[in-house]
């Protein structure tokens, strides 16, 4: 698609065209409609800009014109085109205030919506990006949302950041080529991705993207936008597309596991058309939440090592290296439970707990998480010569979903 057309900002009313014609071959009007087998009100409905130029009427002044249906049809659909667009202009026009309620900063800086001054093109860009044609459509599709305002008012206050974040994970979903979900196959990989605890590097993150996606469950990774709380979200695209979607908000392995097992808890036992947005998940505000804090805490330790563990009450490096080689887990996670159970100090042992932002940016450079994302939204297949080797060679996978290659 050539960018760099030029795209005009008027539109020639067929009727225009058609009295021209009319002018250089010496007609009238009632002797076209005539010559065409249609009443002169008809013709003078045209030429007034009042009747559209339909198929049939394109074919009879084909006859008698010389000139291409197909030619009167495309002048007739450019000018509809440009007067629904100059309707549609005023209307967006009156929805600055309204789109002024969105996070335009992040926006701009993702490339969404541009730089300047907000205006009817902004809005337009907007709506395009949430994939609703109005704000009455926005306000309709978002509205699943209100049951988890009602349970952070802070949520509610910042509704319209809330769904910008949701959005950025729903089109991460949206892109890939995704399998079946596969419930029982789920809970079988969950356990492949709880090994992954041990070992966190900036290829986690795309590793366990592909262990869900085997069982039809999308993995989205948003950071937290300014201003959105939010830890993760637990949600449905559809009946047969399930999503989890993490922030990283407290920058921590042990919330960051945490979390991701909660939200997998969600999809597993609760309902699809709800849509679970949890800011501290670790203080539950319902029964589901603390059913899915449960469920999580218990796949992440099974529950009679952890009374084993705990009743020792010698929590030291050595104790924690120990009881986590023995279960195959993280220290961090460990470290994270025992404060959250007031068992150590927010303070204590901190050290062992991973900093999972650093994993992607490091020495101010840009993880292959980050860099995947990225280049799937801007880079064109046939530029990545100059890529590292694994994503050169799996473009498709990283962009769209499918299988990797075979080294």
């Amino acid at each position: 698609m050539d960018t760099l057309a030029f795209q005009p900002d008027y539109a020639v009313p067929p009727g225009s065209v058609l009295a021209e014609h009319l002018e250089t071959r010496g007609l009238s009007q009632a002797e076209f409609a005539r010559l065409c087998g249609r009443s002169p009100k008809m013709i003078s409905e045209i030429i007034a800009g009042k009747a559209p130029v339909e198929p049939t009427t394109a074919l009879q002044f084909e006859k008698v014109l010389g000139m291409k249906a197909v030619i009167w049809l495309g002048i007739e659909r450019d000018y509809r085109l440009h007067l629904a667009k100059e309707q549609e202009a005023k209307q967006l026009a009156e929805l600055l205030e309204w789109a002024k309620e969105f996070p335009l900063a992040t926006l701009r800086k993702a490339g969404i919506v541009p730089k300047g001054r907000i205006n009817g093109n902004t809005v337009s860009l907007l709506l395009q990006f949430f994939g609703t044609a109005s704000a009455q459509a926005w306000d309709e599709k978002y509205a699943r949302l209100e049951p988890s305002f009602r349970h952070s008012p802070s949520f509610a206050s910042k509704a319209k950041h809330v769904a910008t974040w949701l959005r950025m994970g729903e089109t991460q979903a949206y892109s890939a080529h995704m399998r079946t979900y596969d419930r029982d196959l789920f809970k079988e990989i969950l356990h492949d991705v709880r090994s992954l605890t041990q070992s966190v590097s900036v290829d986690t993150f795309l590793e366990i993207k592909d262990l869900c996606a085997q069982a039809g469950v999308n993995f989205a990774f948003v950071p937290c936008l300014p201003k959105v709380p939010i830890s993760g979200a637990a949600y449905w695209l559809g009946q047969e597309r399930p999503v989890i979607q993490l922030s990283g908000r407290y920058k921590t392995d042990d919330h960051f596991w945490f979390t991701l097992f909660h939200e997998s808890a969600h999809i597993l036992f609760d309902a699809k058309r709800v849509c679970h947005l949890d800011e501290d998940i670790r203080h539950a505000a319902d029964d589901k939440e603390a059913k899915a804090n449960k469920w999580a805490s218990d796949f992440l330790v099974n529950p009679k090592d952890w009374r084993n563990f705990i009743a020792d009450s010698q929590f030291t490096e050595s104790t924690i290296d120990s009881f986590c080689n023995s279960i195959a887990i993280a220290p961090g996670i460990v470290v994270g439970r025992l404060q959250h159970e007031g068992h150590l100090n927010w303070s204590d042992l901190n050290y062992l707990k991973i900093n999972i932002e650093s994993l992607w940016q490091e020495s101010g450079t840009e993880s292959m998480l980050a860099m995947f994302e990225r280049l799937r939204n801007s880079v064109p297949l046939d530029t990545w010569d100059d890529l590292p080797d694994d994503l050169a060679r799996n473009k498709k996978h990283y962009l769209y979903g499918f299988p990797k290659e075979a080294d």
